[in-house]
């Protein structure tokens, strides 16, 4: 075996090595566990850079930081700046000012458990907070993390995709149609009372049946067509909105509705939020448990 002398051997961790005097493969040596690890590599100028490279990131783990900054802030001057809490205000900015998903993400920004990171540069940020937060909590911090790194806030993942915790939702379940028929016979608000009869009879989600109009009905053919909200902006040609056929029954809730413009007038300006909230109360004081708007 032939030696090759590193970069200020005796002070540093690592040590060049190489098997065969000639053409050998060069190997780092481990000056404190004894351990070798190939380079992959024969040649002598290559494997010194990279010796160079592990005695540094080994040595100065902080200077190495702060020398990273400095090349990543020459191709992003705010990399070395960027909070959290900046990038969560530019995630946030990116969505339409309307849209249910802005409002989620301003909610998701005032979590208790993201307190501790929000101040804190995106490149020290430690993402142990998942562990501390809700179910929520989990699934929107990996979207702002993978919306940082798409838009090179980021220039590596903080935590690994296979490093995140598993998300566990609680378990749900469909309403049945005796719970539907308690909660509608309690119901003593007729437009709230109508928009559960016809969440029960269409199976649309609660801000699409919210917002249907007298316009969206053809009696002449008792079907019911209206545009999914989620879908809007969508360019796809194959994306069409739902045709329901309807029958008696729900006809009947229909003609109890106004007959022109919104069907529900009051329940469209609230917060589907609001509107899951109302809800809950009602099953809670049911004794209805495992359901929520949407099921």
């Amino acid at each position: 075996m032939f030696e090759v002398g590193g970069v200020n051997e005796v002070k540093n961790r690592y040590r060049l090595v190489r098997y065969g005097r000639r053409g050998g493969t060069f190997y780092l040596h481990d000056n404190e566990t004894d351990e070798r690890e190939s380079l992959h590599t024969k040649d002598k100028k290559r494997a010194n850079e990279l010796l160079v490279s592990k005695n540094e990131a080994a040595r100065e783990p902080a200077f190495n930081l702060q020398k990273a900054r400095v090349y990543l802030a020459a191709s992003e001057p705010l990399i070395g700046t960027r909070t959290l809490s900046d990038a969560l205000e530019g995630w946030i900015n990116s969505k339409p000012e309307d849209s249910e998903t802005r409002r989620r993400l301003e909610t998701f920004a005032k979590d208790e458990a993201l307190e501790l990171i929000l101040d804190k540069a995106l490149l020290e940020t430690k993402m142990k907070v998942v562990t501390n937060g809700t179910v929520s909590t989990n699934a929107f911090l990996r979207k702002l993390h993978n919306h940082c790194v798409g838009m090179s806030w980021l220039p590596w993942p903080i935590l690994p995709k296979k490093l995140w915790p598993k998300i566990k939702y609680k378990k749900k379940r469909g309403i049945k149609l005796t719970e539907h028929e308690k909660i509608v016979a309690r119901e003593k608000n007729p437009e709230r009372k109508a928009f559960y009869q016809l969440s029960w009879f269409l199976g649309g989600s609660q801000t699409d049946i919210a917002n249907l109009e007298a316009e969206d009905i053809d009696w002449s053919d008792w079907t019911i067509c209206y545009n999914r909200k989620k879908l809007n902006g969508l360019e796809d040609s194959d994306v069409k909105p739902p045709l329901i056929k309807f029958g008696p029954k729900c006809a009947a809730v229909l003609k109890s509705l106004p007959t022109k413009g919104p069907l529900f007038p009051y329940l469209r300006t609230v917060r589907s939020a609001d509107r899951a909230t109302e809800f809950k109360q009602r099953c809670k004081g049911l004794g209805i448990q495992g359901v929520t708007l949407h099921s």
